[in-house]
Protein backbone atom coordinates (compact mmCIF):
# COMPACT_ATOMS: atom_id res chain seq x y z
CA UNK A 1 0.00 0.00 0.00
CA UNK A 2 1.51 3.37 -0.99
CA UNK A 3 1.55 6.34 1.39
CA UNK A 4 -1.48 8.04 -0.19
CA UNK A 5 -3.64 4.93 0.13
CA UNK A 6 -2.32 4.27 3.63
CA UNK A 7 -3.31 7.77 4.79
CA UNK A 8 -6.76 7.44 3.21
CA UNK A 9 -7.40 4.13 4.99
CA UNK A 10 -6.11 5.61 8.25
CA UNK A 11 -8.36 8.65 7.92
CA UNK A 12 -11.40 6.44 7.43
CA UNK A 13 -10.45 4.31 10.43
CA UNK A 14 -10.08 7.40 12.62
CA UNK A 15 -13.46 8.67 11.37
CA UNK A 16 -15.12 5.42 12.37
CA UNK A 17 -13.40 5.18 15.76
CA UNK A 18 -14.17 8.81 16.64
CA UNK A 19 -17.72 8.68 15.28
CA UNK A 20 -17.16 11.87 13.31
CA UNK A 21 -19.27 12.92 10.31
CA UNK A 22 -17.26 15.69 8.64
CA UNK A 23 -16.03 14.68 5.19
CA UNK A 24 -13.66 17.68 5.27
CA UNK A 25 -12.09 16.39 8.49
CA UNK A 26 -11.55 12.94 7.01
CA UNK A 27 -9.91 14.53 3.96
CA UNK A 28 -7.65 16.58 6.23
CA UNK A 29 -6.47 13.46 8.10
CA UNK A 30 -5.80 11.80 4.75
CA UNK A 31 -3.85 14.80 3.43
CA UNK A 32 -1.37 15.49 6.25
CA UNK A 33 1.73 13.26 6.46
CA UNK A 34 1.97 12.36 10.14
CA UNK A 35 5.56 11.15 9.83
CA UNK A 36 6.68 14.71 9.04
CA UNK A 37 5.92 15.70 12.65
CA UNK A 38 7.37 12.74 14.58
CA UNK A 39 11.13 12.95 14.29
CA UNK A 40 13.56 10.18 13.33
CA UNK A 41 12.66 6.50 13.19
CA UNK A 42 12.25 4.05 14.81
CA UNK A 43 9.26 5.62 16.51
CA UNK A 44 8.16 4.85 20.05
CA UNK A 45 4.47 4.04 20.29
CA UNK A 46 1.99 4.13 23.16
CA UNK A 47 -1.17 2.14 22.57
CA UNK A 48 -4.21 3.30 24.58
CA UNK A 49 -5.28 0.75 27.17
CA UNK A 50 -4.43 -0.65 30.61
CA UNK A 51 -0.79 -1.51 29.75
CA UNK A 52 1.16 1.74 29.92
CA UNK A 53 4.63 2.03 28.43
CA UNK A 54 6.26 2.81 25.12
CA UNK A 55 7.06 0.13 22.58
CA UNK A 56 9.58 0.74 19.85
CA UNK A 57 8.19 0.13 16.39
CA UNK A 58 9.78 -3.04 14.99
CA UNK A 59 10.80 -1.30 11.78
CA UNK A 60 10.47 1.99 9.89
CA UNK A 61 7.27 1.21 8.00
CA UNK A 62 4.64 3.96 7.97
CA UNK A 63 1.92 1.46 8.91
CA UNK A 64 2.96 1.72 12.56
CA UNK A 65 2.00 5.40 12.88
CA UNK A 66 -1.08 5.35 10.67
CA UNK A 67 -3.16 3.88 13.43
CA UNK A 68 -4.97 5.19 16.50
CA UNK A 69 -1.77 5.33 18.57
CA UNK A 70 0.17 7.94 20.48
CA UNK A 71 3.72 8.49 19.25
CA UNK A 72 6.43 9.89 21.54
CA UNK A 73 7.88 13.27 20.68
CA UNK A 74 9.66 13.53 24.07
CA UNK A 75 9.38 10.19 25.91
CA UNK A 76 11.36 11.43 28.93
CA UNK A 77 8.50 13.84 29.67
CA UNK A 78 5.73 11.49 28.53
CA UNK A 79 4.98 14.02 25.80
CA UNK A 80 3.28 12.53 22.77
CA UNK A 81 1.74 13.30 19.44
CA UNK A 82 -1.81 12.79 20.66
CA UNK A 83 -4.33 10.07 19.95
CA UNK A 84 -5.85 10.69 16.49
CA UNK A 85 -9.41 9.57 17.32
CA UNK A 86 -9.53 11.90 20.33
CA UNK A 87 -8.33 14.88 18.29
CA UNK A 88 -10.76 14.05 15.50
CA UNK A 89 -13.64 14.16 17.99
CA UNK A 90 -12.41 17.44 19.49
CA UNK A 91 -11.69 19.14 16.17
CA UNK A 92 -15.14 18.25 14.85
CA UNK A 93 -16.67 19.68 18.04
CA UNK A 94 -14.71 22.92 17.54
CA UNK A 95 -15.92 23.07 13.93
CA UNK A 96 -13.29 25.18 12.11
CA UNK A 97 -14.59 26.27 8.70
CA UNK A 98 -12.92 27.53 5.50
CA UNK A 99 -11.70 31.11 5.87
CA UNK A 100 -11.88 31.15 9.67
CA UNK A 101 -9.22 31.97 12.26
CA UNK A 102 -8.01 29.37 14.77
CA UNK A 103 -5.79 29.78 17.82
CA UNK A 104 -4.10 26.47 18.68
CA UNK A 105 -2.59 26.50 22.17
CA UNK A 106 -0.13 23.69 22.92
CA UNK A 107 0.66 22.75 19.32
CA UNK A 108 3.63 20.47 20.04
CA UNK A 109 5.35 19.76 16.73
CA UNK A 110 2.27 20.83 14.77
CA UNK A 111 0.55 17.71 13.39
CA UNK A 112 -2.95 18.70 14.50
CA UNK A 113 -2.17 22.32 13.61
CA UNK A 114 -1.69 21.13 10.03
CA UNK A 115 -5.07 19.38 10.11
CA UNK A 116 -6.67 22.61 11.39
CA UNK A 117 -4.91 24.48 8.57
CA UNK A 118 -6.34 22.05 6.00
CA UNK A 119 -9.83 22.74 7.38
CA UNK A 120 -9.62 26.55 7.29
CA UNK A 121 -7.87 26.44 3.91
CA UNK A 122 -5.62 29.04 2.29
CA UNK A 123 -8.11 31.84 3.02
CA UNK A 124 -8.07 31.08 6.75
CA UNK A 125 -5.34 31.37 9.35
CA UNK A 126 -4.03 29.35 12.28
CA UNK A 127 -1.93 30.83 15.07
CA UNK A 128 -0.11 27.97 16.79
CA UNK A 129 1.38 28.55 20.24
CA UNK A 130 3.88 26.31 22.01
CA UNK A 131 5.59 27.16 25.31
CA UNK A 132 8.54 24.80 24.74
CA UNK A 133 10.96 26.69 22.49
CA UNK A 134 12.46 23.51 21.05
CA UNK A 135 9.07 22.10 20.09
CA UNK A 136 8.02 25.47 18.68
CA UNK A 137 11.09 25.52 16.46
CA UNK A 138 10.31 22.01 15.23
CA UNK A 139 6.72 23.06 14.56
CA UNK A 140 7.85 26.02 12.43
CA UNK A 141 9.91 23.72 10.25
CA UNK A 142 7.25 21.02 10.04
CA UNK A 143 4.49 23.51 9.17
CA UNK A 144 6.39 25.29 6.39
CA UNK A 145 4.08 23.84 3.66
CA UNK A 146 1.06 25.60 5.24
CA UNK A 147 1.59 29.36 4.74
CA UNK A 148 -1.65 30.17 6.59
CA UNK A 149 0.01 29.01 9.85
CA UNK A 150 2.11 31.17 12.17
CA UNK A 151 3.92 29.54 15.10
CA UNK A 152 4.60 31.53 18.26
CA UNK A 153 6.67 30.59 21.30
CA UNK A 154 4.71 31.39 24.46
CA UNK A 155 1.91 30.44 26.84
CA UNK A 156 -1.03 31.80 24.85
CA UNK A 157 -1.57 34.75 27.18
CA UNK A 158 -1.54 37.20 24.25
CA UNK A 159 -3.93 35.63 21.76
CA UNK A 160 -4.14 38.63 19.38
CA UNK A 161 -7.67 37.77 18.26
CA UNK A 162 -10.32 37.75 17.29
CA UNK A 163 -10.61 34.04 16.54
CA UNK A 164 -13.45 31.78 15.46
CA UNK A 165 -11.95 28.79 17.28
CA UNK A 166 -9.63 28.48 20.27
CA UNK A 167 -8.33 24.92 20.44
CA UNK A 168 -6.44 24.18 23.65
CA UNK A 169 -4.29 21.05 23.81
CA UNK A 170 -3.21 21.17 27.45
CA UNK A 171 -5.02 20.60 30.72
CA UNK A 172 -6.43 23.67 32.47
CA UNK A 173 -8.63 24.30 35.49
CA UNK A 174 -10.27 27.30 33.80
CA UNK A 175 -10.05 29.40 30.65
CA UNK A 176 -7.81 32.44 30.76
CA UNK A 177 -9.64 35.78 30.46
CA UNK A 178 -7.55 36.61 27.40
CA UNK A 179 -8.85 33.53 25.57
CA UNK A 180 -12.48 34.34 26.34
CA UNK A 181 -12.01 37.94 25.20
CA UNK A 182 -10.35 36.84 21.94
CA UNK A 183 -13.26 34.65 20.83
CA UNK A 184 -15.67 36.06 18.26
CA UNK A 185 -19.46 35.91 18.83
CA UNK A 186 -20.47 32.41 17.81
CA UNK A 187 -16.86 31.28 18.25
CA UNK A 188 -16.02 27.96 19.87
CA UNK A 189 -13.65 27.19 22.74
CA UNK A 190 -12.39 23.60 23.03
CA UNK A 191 -10.81 23.19 26.47
CA UNK A 192 -9.53 20.20 28.50
CA UNK A 193 -10.34 20.62 32.19
CA UNK A 194 -8.14 18.42 34.37
CA UNK A 195 -7.15 17.64 37.94
CA UNK A 196 -4.10 15.76 39.24
CA UNK A 197 -5.09 12.27 40.32
CA UNK A 198 -2.06 10.07 39.61
CA UNK A 199 1.17 11.13 41.44
CA UNK A 200 3.47 9.21 39.04
CA UNK A 201 2.45 11.62 36.28
CA UNK A 202 2.59 14.88 38.21
CA UNK A 203 2.67 16.99 35.04
CA UNK A 204 -0.46 15.34 33.64
CA UNK A 205 -4.08 15.68 34.69
CA UNK A 206 -7.27 13.75 34.08
CA UNK A 207 -10.72 15.12 33.41
CA UNK A 208 -12.91 16.01 30.47
CA UNK A 209 -12.97 18.24 27.41
CA UNK A 210 -15.66 20.91 27.05
CA UNK A 211 -16.89 22.83 24.04
CA UNK A 212 -18.25 26.31 24.81
CA UNK A 213 -19.78 28.69 22.27
CA UNK A 214 -19.63 32.43 22.80
CA UNK A 215 -23.17 33.78 23.17
CA UNK A 216 -23.65 36.79 25.44
CA UNK A 217 -22.81 36.33 29.11
CA UNK A 218 -23.99 32.69 29.32
CA UNK A 219 -22.31 30.38 26.84
CA UNK A 220 -23.78 26.97 25.95
CA UNK A 221 -21.44 24.17 27.02
CA UNK A 222 -21.27 20.45 26.40
CA UNK A 223 -18.82 17.79 27.52
CA UNK A 224 -17.12 16.21 24.49
CA UNK A 225 -15.06 13.38 26.00
CA UNK A 226 -12.84 12.26 28.88
CA UNK A 227 -9.17 13.26 28.66
CA UNK A 228 -5.73 12.69 30.15
CA UNK A 229 -3.27 15.40 29.07
CA UNK A 230 -0.17 17.47 29.87
CA UNK A 231 -0.72 20.56 32.06
CA UNK A 232 -1.37 24.00 30.60
CA UNK A 233 1.03 26.63 31.94
CA UNK A 234 -0.75 29.74 33.22
CA UNK A 235 -4.24 28.24 33.27
CA UNK A 236 -4.24 26.31 36.53
CA UNK A 237 -5.58 27.38 39.92
CA UNK A 238 -5.54 25.30 43.11
CA UNK A 239 -9.03 26.37 44.27
CA UNK A 240 -10.55 25.71 40.86
CA UNK A 241 -8.82 22.31 40.75
CA UNK A 242 -10.32 21.35 44.11
CA UNK A 243 -13.79 22.12 42.74
CA UNK A 244 -12.99 20.33 39.51
CA UNK A 245 -12.28 17.08 41.33
CA UNK A 246 -15.91 17.06 42.40
CA UNK A 247 -16.93 17.31 38.76
CA UNK A 248 -14.97 14.27 37.62
CA UNK A 249 -17.78 11.85 38.41
CA UNK A 250 -19.43 11.10 35.03
CA UNK A 251 -22.93 11.95 36.21
CA UNK A 252 -21.76 15.34 37.54
CA UNK A 253 -19.70 16.25 34.47
CA UNK A 254 -22.67 15.43 32.24
CA UNK A 255 -24.73 18.06 34.08
CA UNK A 256 -22.53 20.94 32.87
CA UNK A 257 -24.64 23.07 30.53
CA UNK A 258 -23.52 26.71 30.77
CA UNK A 259 -20.38 28.81 31.11
CA UNK A 260 -21.05 32.14 32.84
CA UNK A 261 -18.38 34.81 32.29
CA UNK A 262 -20.07 37.60 34.28
CA UNK A 263 -19.04 38.29 37.91
CA UNK A 264 -21.54 36.84 40.39
CA UNK A 265 -21.80 35.25 43.82
CA UNK A 266 -21.47 31.48 43.96
CA UNK A 267 -24.89 29.82 43.99
CA UNK A 268 -26.38 26.33 43.98
CA UNK A 269 -26.07 26.03 40.22
CA UNK A 270 -22.33 26.82 40.20
CA UNK A 271 -20.42 23.58 39.65
CA UNK A 272 -16.99 25.17 39.21
CA UNK A 273 -16.90 28.80 40.32
CA UNK A 274 -13.87 30.92 39.45
CA UNK A 275 -13.58 34.62 38.61
CA UNK A 276 -14.86 35.12 35.08
CA UNK A 277 -15.27 31.37 34.52
CA UNK A 278 -18.19 29.56 36.13
CA UNK A 279 -19.54 26.24 34.90
CA UNK A 280 -23.21 25.76 35.72
CA UNK A 281 -25.91 23.19 35.24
Amino acid sequence: MDATELRRTYAEKIRDLAGTHSAALTRAFAAVPRERFLGPRPWRLLHPGPKLGYQEAPDARLEHIYDDVLVAIDPARHLNNGQPSAHAKWIEAAGPQPGQSVLHIGCGTGYYTAILAELVGPAGRVVAVEIDSGLAERARACLAPWPQVRVETGDGSRPQGPHDVIYVNAGATHARREWLAALLPGGRLLLPLTAHLLPPLATHGWGFVIRAERAGARWPVRVVSPVGIFDCFGARDAQAEAQLRQLLRPETAASVRVLSIEPHAKGEGCLLHAEGFCLQN
